[in-house]
């Protein structure tokens, strides 16, 4: 059962809902967009086995408000951010640890998920004892990208979730694998547009992160979706060859979310990954 605390950050404060669960090394999994913490489901039943879990929803996602107390709007106002940033995801994340007393952790992002958890080694690398980075990528948007990031915004707020959903639950999840799309599809439809524009437009100005990656001590983890259209295989051998200490899966017939697609081999990567970590410490 989600639990929550409010976390008081440089922007506005908000009661962050989170999965708090096992005991052991905290192992902290970012969702991405536009998801919710129970995208981490199978991977929360696993490692609780052997870790302490923390699975948030991200500002605006899930259960946790855009702000303190603030209930999903549906449609902008003059109290809602127009922008969220990965560095306010970022610091609600570290205020969350201090908050559970988590001096360090294994730090593991998908997608969006993954951009914030560079982010948070950016302005915070003795948070991180362990990094994973699953199906993102590093490089600031493009010209085009930003352009395509805000015209999608200015759509969802306009029409709302489902017809965006409807259209890219294909490359989410890959055709063939059936078994995970209602999940997709039920957390995409039920994001509140409002906060899913505001963090399209903060993605569109997000930094370029190669350099950051080029600086993580800690050994990282790089796992990509063998058929992810969204971030190929190639941004995900771009990034391997960055880290200087890292070790990169590929899943087959998986595309954007191998953690649900393909729950068996993701987890069988992430469990010799977490035991390396045991190993060289």
């Amino acid at each position: 059962m989600p639990v929550s605390t409010t976390v008081h950050t440089a922007a506005l404060p908000t009661e962050t809902f989170y999965e708090d669960r096992g005991t052991g090394p905290a192992l902290l999994l970012v969702h991405g967009h536009p998801f919710d913490h129970t995208m981490w489901q199978p991977q929360i039943d696993r490692f609780s086995r052997t870790h302490r879990v923390i699975a948030p929803d991200l500002r605006g996602y899930g259960a946790t408000p855009l702000g303190t107390h603030q209930a999903p709007t549906r449609r902008p106002d003059a109290t809602v951010p127009r922008s969220l940033g990965l560095d306010v995801f970022a610091e609600d994340l570290v205020a969350l640890l201090d908050a559970l007393e988590i001096d360090d952790c294994v730090l593991a992002g998908l997608s969006m998920g993954g951009q914030i958890a560079m982010e948070l080694y950016r302005r915070h690398p003795g948070r991180v004892r362990g990094l994973v980075l699953a199906d993102t990528y590093p490089a600031a948007e493009t010209e085009e990208g930003r352009k395509a990031r805000n015209a999608m915004a200015d759509r969802l707020l306009r029409e709302g979730m489902r017809g965006y959903a409807d259209e890219v639950l294909d490359r989410m999840v890959a055709p063939y694998n059936t078994h995970a799309a209602p999940h997709v599809h039920r957390m995409m439809c039920a994001t509140d547009p409002v906060a899913a524009a505001a963090a399209l437009r903060g993605r569109a100005e997000r930094a370029d992160h190669r350099h950051t990656l080029t600086t993580v001590a800690v050994p990282a983890l790089v796992v990509v979706g063998r058929d992810d259209s969204y971030t190929p295989v190639g941004d995900a051998e771009e990034m391997h060859a960055l880290l200087p200490h890292a070790t990169l899966a590929v899943i087959d017939r998986a595309a954007h979310l191998p953690n649900l697609e393909r729950p068996e081999e993701f987890d069988a990567a992430l469990e010799s990954y977490l035991r390396s970590l045991v190993r060289t410490s």
